[in-house]
């Protein structure tokens, strides 16, 4: 793991919601130097690994709380704990999100609403209330993580690809409205990553691991950038993505 020595985060706690997820935790790691970083997952009590990991990569404190995305109502709550407890948060990362099953989200209402409910309105809800927060105290920085699966919707996975294209839209325009107030945002946007997630599936052309990602999103935070592209070639094949005719789209395997 390359030192970043807390590479773009702000004054306050480092929080990443969804505190179970591979490039949540791979990211904090790279944040942790120095740092208060609160981890926010539906079983606070089973991530000895992560805080641990944390820990060595030399965060100044590390503590969990409960939280469930899916759990709309609860958001508000989590926010305030976690704010009350630590101050203000510096850097909110949302790590949550789930791929789902494309087969069965075809033939199942709910399990095709489930994915869009985690991947969209969840990540909706708690980003409104952590900018109008941030906003409020004038600093502090949001990560998102998107997919190029967004940029252009694709019939191999359209249900996943839609919600992140609804996140990716949402966070972009998330973006502008809070430009001038001293919170910035920084729309992450990686190919296919090798993972759990992913476990099974043949990996796609330009994927990454959670390392690079993390590495790239520490990269970005450093910089003062509001997107990047994991790998960095995504950007130039996304201008592909889009030329494309829609026969030869349809037609391209996940």
């Amino acid at each position: 793991m390359k030192d970043t020595s807390g590479a773009g985060r702000g004054s306050g706690p480092v929080v990443i919601f969804g505190g179970r997820s591979e490039i949540g935790v791979e990211l904090a790691r790279r944040l942790a130097p120095g740092a208060t970083v609160v981890l926010a997952a539906r079983r606070p009590g089973e991530l000895d690994a992560e805080i641990a990991a944390l820990e060595q990569a030399g965060a100044a404190a590390v503590h969990t709380v409960a939280f469930d995305a899916d759990d709309l109502a609860s958001h508000r709550a989590v926010v305030d704990g976690i704010v009350a407890e630590h101050g203000p948060i510096g850097t909110a990362v949302l790590a949550f999100g789930i791929l789902g099953d494309q087969a069965r989200a075809e033939q199942d209402p709910a399990h095709a609403a489930a994915i869009a409910h985690t991947d969209y309105v969840a990540q909706v809800s708690l980003l409104t209330d952590l900018a109008a927060r941030m906003r409020r105290a004038g600093s502090g920085t949001l990560v998102v993580f998107s997919s190029v699966a967004g940029v252009r919707v694709r019939r191999a996975n359209y249900v996943y690809g839609s919600a992140k294209a609804g996140l990716d839209g949402f966070s972009s325009g998330l973006a502008d409205a809070l430009h001038g107030t001293g919170v910035r945002l920084l729309l992450v946007r990686p190919g296919f990553v090798i993972g759990r997630m992913t476990q099974g599936m043949t990996p796609a052309p330009l994927s990454s691991t959670p390392a690079q990602v993390a590495d790239a999103t520490a990269r970005a935070l450093r910089k003062g950038r509001a997107t990047v592209w994991v790998p960095a070639p995504l950007a130039l094949l996304a201008v592909v993505f889009r030329m494309l005719p829609r026969p030869l789209w349809r037609r391209l395997p996940r």
